[in-house]
C-alpha cells in the first residue's frame, strides 16, 4: 500500500507523469541500451523496440499500476502483475535487473520532467516503482520455485525431433530435452521462450505457446513466419523457418503463462484468430484427454481454410468432446462455406451457455471485438481471460 503522503503526491502528479510517460519510456530505453547494449542484443525483442510496442506497453503498465494505488488503495492489479511476472520468468529475469531499470527509468523521469521532480515527487514515484518491482520479484520467485529453478536458471538445450509444415507460413517443431531428462510439466495454454542465434550473433528470444497436450512425451510449439508488410520481417520466425530442422538444438525456457484453464467443470468458450489457435489446441487436447463433459464452444477466425494452421486438429479435438461445437469463420472461404460463417467472427447466432468461462487469443482487435460480444451476451468480465502475443497493449490503449 502506498503511504499517505506519497498517495497525495502521486495523485497530484499523475496527470503530468501520464502525459509524459511515452517520452519517459522512450528515453528510458535509450539510456538503458546505451549503458547495456547486451540487453537489446540478447534479451529485449528488437522488433518490438523498433515498432515502439514495448515502450507503449511499459507506459501503460506504469500508469495502470499508479492509478490503481491512488484510486483503489489496499488493492493491486494482480492480473496485470501475474501476466508480466510470467513473461519475466520465461526470460529468466533476476532481482538485480530491477535495480538497473530503476537507475535509468528515474534518470529519464528527471530529464523529461525537469524541475517538476522535487524531492517529494521523486520519493513518491520511487515508492510506486518499488511497490510494483517487489510485487513482481515475489511472484517471479514463486514461479521459479514451482519449476525447481533458481532466478534466471530457466534455460535448457532441447533437440528438434521433427518439423511439420502446417501452412505456407506456419511450421510446428517437436522437441525433447537434449540431456535426456524428463520435460518439465506445463498447464494447457502456457508458452515457452525460445532463444535463437541470428546471423549477426544476437541471441533473440520469442515466446511460443505449447500446442501439444500436457501429457505428451515430446513438446511442440508452432511458429508463424512474420511478414513485415512494409516493416522488417520477424527475424526470429524467419530464422526458425529458414534454418531449423530435425537434429538441431534450441535453447528453450521452462513453461510459463497465466492463460490457463481455471474452472474444470464450467462451460467453456475457446476463441482464437490466426496463430492464436495454438494455446487453444493445447487446451482442447487436454479437455479431450481428461474427459471434460461440460459444454465447450470453439470459435476461430482466419483469412482462409488454407491459412488456418492445425485446422484438422482443431476439428478433431472438438469432435472428441461429448458436448462441443466448432465455429470457423473465414474471410475468403471455400465454395459452400456457410454465409453466416464468412467474414469476421460474429457470435450473434452462437449460443453461449450460462456460466461460461471464455479464453481468447489472437490479435488485439479480434479479442476486443469478441470480448464486447461476450459482455453483451451476459458473460461477466471476470470470466473472460485473454493472451496477447507480444507486449500487452490492451492496458496501454484502455
Amino acid at each position: 500500500m502506498l503511504s499517505e503522503p506519497s498517495t497525495a503526491t502521486v495523485r497530484a502528479t499523475l496527470p503530468a507523469v501520464g502525459a509524459a510517460i511515452g517520452d519517459i519510456a522512450d528515453l528510458f530505453y535509450r539510456k538503458l541500451f546505451d549503458a547495456h547494449p547486451e540487453l537489446l542484443r540478447d534479451l529485449f525483442n528488437r522488433g518490438n523496440q523498433a515498432s515502439g510496442a514495448q515502450r507503449q506497453a511499459l507506459a501503460g503498465s506504469i500508469a495502470a499500476f499508479a492509478t490503481q494505488l491512488v484510486e483503489h488503495p489496499g488493492t493491486r492489479p494482480d492480473v496485470m502483475l501475474d501476466r508480466i511476472a510470467h513473461k519475466h520468468a520465461s526470460l529468466g529475469i533476476t532481482p538485480t535487473q530491477y535495480d538497473v531499470v530503476h537507475t535509468h527509468l528515474f534518470a529519464a523521469i528527471g530529464e523529461v520532467l525537469g524541475d517538476a521532480v522535487t524531492p517529494e515527487v521523486a520519493a513518491a514515484w520511487d515508492e510506486v516503482y518499488w511497490l510494483m518491482a517487489n510485487a513482481l520479484i515475489a511472484i517471479e520467485e514463486r514461479l521459479y520455485a514451482q519449476q525447481g529453478v533458481v532466478a534466471g536458471g530457466v534455460w535448457r538445450d532441447w533437440e528438434v525431433v521433427s518439423r511439420t509444415e502446417e501452412t505456407a507460413d506456419v511450421a510446428t517443431f517437436q522437441l525433447r530435452p537434449a540431456d535426456g531428462a524428463p520435460a518439465p510439466a506445463f498447464r494447457p495454454g502456457q508458452y515457452v521462450s525460445v532463444q535463437v542465434e541470428l546471423p549477426d550473433g544476437a541471441r533473440q528470444i520469442r515466446q511460443y505457446s505449447l500446442s501439444c497436450a500436457p501429457g505428451s512425451v515430446l513438446r511442440s510449439f508452432t511458429v508463424k513466419r512474420v511478414h513485415g508488410g512494409g516493416a522488417p520481417d520477424g527475424e526470429v520466425s524467419r530464422q526458425l523457418h529458414a534454418q531449423v530442422r530435425a537434429g538441431d538444438r534450441l535453447r528453450v525456457s521452462a513453461p510459463y503463462g497465466d492463460l490457463v484453464l481455471k474452472s474444470a467443470d464450467a462451460p467453456l468458450l475457446l476463441a482464437s484468430a490466426g496463430i492464436g489457435c495454438t494455446p487453444v489446441l493445447s487446451m482442447l487436447a487436454h479437455l479431450a484427454d481428461s474427459g471434460h463433459r461440460a459444454p465447450v464452444t470453439v470459435v476461430h477466425g482466419d483469412r482462409s481454410p488454407a491459412d488456418h494452421a492445425l485446422r484438422a486438429d482443431h476439428a478433431l479435438y472438438t469432435a472428441k468432446l461429448p458436448d462441443a461445437a466448432a465455429h470457423f469463420w473465414y474471410e475468403n472461404p471455400e465454395e459452400g462455406h456457410p454465409a453466416d460463417r464468412t467474414g469476421l467472427v460474429d457470435l450473434t447466432g452462437v449460443t453461449i451457455p450460462s456460466g461460461t468461462h471464455a479464453y481468447l487469443c489472437g490479435p488485439l482487435p479480434f479479442m476486443r471485438a469478441v470480448r464486447t460480444q461476450l459482455l453483451a451476451k451476459g458473460v461477466p468480465a471476470a470470466d473472460i481471460h485473454y493472451e496477447v502475443f507480444g507486449p500487452d497493449l490492451w492496458l496501454a490503449q484502455d
